[in-house]
């Protein structure tokens, strides 16, 4: 059959082999000074600072309550019944559990979990009846095929009670869900990359959506005002490409969509070598274009198909879980090592005058300042909190104790404190400092991709560091080398990966042999 007139085939996987050759490129680039914002797009970037709420996320946080106020009320019930011995109470717990796993996955495939049916809960009733009665009778079933209980008072109070619960709480939710679309807490925050017509139409298909969460924050755009106006549909155009990543450091944005032309591809990876480095989805925005994509190549806003070009690394849930990891075993970490860490300030206070503490300061998560906690390794008047001078071997600065605090990696253990605070995961690219550099040039201007490498929280310890490239960095083919580590872990993190990086960590510091 031949293709529909003005048809044409998108080859995405062209278009994404010549991406992954940018995020694997190690080219020695030029670092260019930040563009600064006008006023207007530095106050609308100030406008947007506030972390917000994406719809995925507040749907997980409303399934674990659903569960909780399930299992809650079958506790009550169980208690109301006067039935109170311990092991009533640990069979109806796990009972009640189940039930609410099993009406989850039911609501789920009813497809009860969407924003269009948490706001209108009216046309949810029976399904969410059905399915909490599918994960109540179940239960029941089980009881009595496996128990022999038969049904009381308890039993049919569960499920009278959490039918009314399980309502009551959908009708809350819809009104919370209307007060924060008002008041743009849930919101996926985007900016249109590309002005004139293209971005006229897209903000257009964008608006006519019934459900549609995309918040646009602005426009951006490289073209004079004869070809890209000042204001495109009712929203501004704020600055230039260049300009974009500056205003993308400082709000906090979800998305980027680039609305040109899947012809103009040259400019198109123009711009992602520009803007992968930020931690945003890009998609490139594909409804005002005839394309035939390949299964899975897109994702849809509503109606309007998005070809997925990069993903945000670590969002929503996975950055939940990373962030539970972190607390849980750096608070282990600071009960098990608090008696070497108070041993460390001892030797530090009493054999070189000074602070015990050595602040620095070092790119953290989207390129922000953070302040990084070690023991003081040097001589206080001789310290370098830039760190352009790298730290070599037998180096002068570095004090007796502080020689072994290095080569042992105790002078990091404060960062635990940095993990706590969330300036830090324990596990993902080392942070370096911001003036940092090999011989007498920037890390930047060495590796082209450097700051892709700020798209996640940086560690105590990374996935570079267990390869072999722990310490100095002293030369363009070791700087390179971490770069390639850092990106590579940030392509394939897992909860499993940081284990095994955990894991492998104290092994690995038995090598010092670029330790100084």
């Amino acid at each position: 059959m031949s293709e529909p007139a003005g048809k044409q085939e998108f080859d995405v996987e062209a278009l994404r082999r010549q991406v992954s050759e940018i995020q694997s490129r190690s080219e020695t680039g030029q670092e260019e000074p930040p563009a600064q914002l006008n006023d207007f797009a530095q106050q609308i970037a100030e406008q947007f600072r506030d972390t917000n709420t994406t719809p995925s996320m507040l749907i997980g946080k409303f399934r674990l309550l659903e569960g909780m106020v399930v299992v809650l009320i079958s506790l009550l019930a169980n208690y109301l019944s006067e039935i109170r011995d311990p092991e009533s109470f640990v069979i109806q717990f796990i009972a009640a559990v189940f039930a609410a796993g099993l009406m989850i996955l039911s609501l789920q495939i009813a497809d009860a979990y969407q924003i269009p049916s948490l706001r209108m809960p009216q046309r949810m009733v029976i399904r969410v009846v059905i399915c909490w009665s599918l994960g109540w009778g179940a239960v029941w079933l089980l009881n009595w095929l496996l128990l022999s209980y038969k049904p009381n008072l308890h039993t049919f109070t569960w499920w009278v009670f959490g039918t009314a619960a399980m309502i009551a709480v959908r009708y809350l939710m819809a009104i919370a869900i209307r007060h924060w679309a008002r008041n743009g807490i849930m919101e996926r925050r985007a900016v249109i990359v590309g002005g004139g017509k293209p971005a006229k139409d897209l903000v257009r298909a964008l608006e006519a959506q019934p459900e549609n969460d995309i918040r646009i924050c602005g426009i951006f755009d490289d073209r004079g005002n004869a070809r890209s106006p000042d204001l495109v549909a009712g929203y501004p155009k704020l600055g230039t490409f260049g300009e974009l990543v500056t205003f993308a450091r400082l709000a906090r944005i979800d998305m980027l969509i680039i609305a040109l032309p899947a012809s103009a591809e040259q400019r198109i990876l123009q711009l992602l070598k520009k803007l992968w480095v930020l931690p945003v989805d890009i998609r490139l925005a594909a409804h005002a274009h005839q394309l035939r994509f390949r299964p899975r190549a897109y994702s849809h806003v509503g109606a309007v198909p998005m070809l997925d070009i990069f993903d945000k690394p670590l969002r929503d849930w996975d950055s939940v879980s990373k962030r539970a990891f972190d607390i849980f075993f750096s608070s282990l970490a600071l009960l098990l090592c608090w008696p070497i860490m108070i041993g460390c300030a001892i030797a530090v206070k009493a054999t070189s005058k000074g602070p015990v503490l050595f602040i620095q300061k070092r790119h953290g998560f989207n390129n922000e300042i953070i302040n990084v906690l070690k023991f003081r390794s040097m001589y206080t008047e001789q310290s370098d909190p830039t760190a352009k001078k790298a730290v070599t071997k037998n180096d002068p600065r570095v004090t007796q104790v502080g020689r072994f605090l290095r080569k042992s990696s105790l002078d990091e253990l404060p960062q635990l404190f940095n993990v706590l605070r969330g300036e830090l995961s324990l596990v993902g690219p080392r942070p370096h400092a911001v003036q940092a550099q090999t011989g007498d040039r920037k890390y930047v201007d060495v590796v082209e991709s450097y700051f892709a490498r700020h798209r996640v929280k940086p560690g105590v310890t990374g996935w570079a560091q267990i390869n072999g490239l722990r310490g100095e960095l002293d030369s363009d083919e070791k700087i390179k080398a971490r770069i390639a580590f850092d990106l590579d872990y940030i392509e394939n993190w897992s909860l499993w990966l940081d284990l095994k990086i955990l894991f492998l960590t104290p092994i690995r510091l038995l090598n010092t042999e670029n330790a100084y």
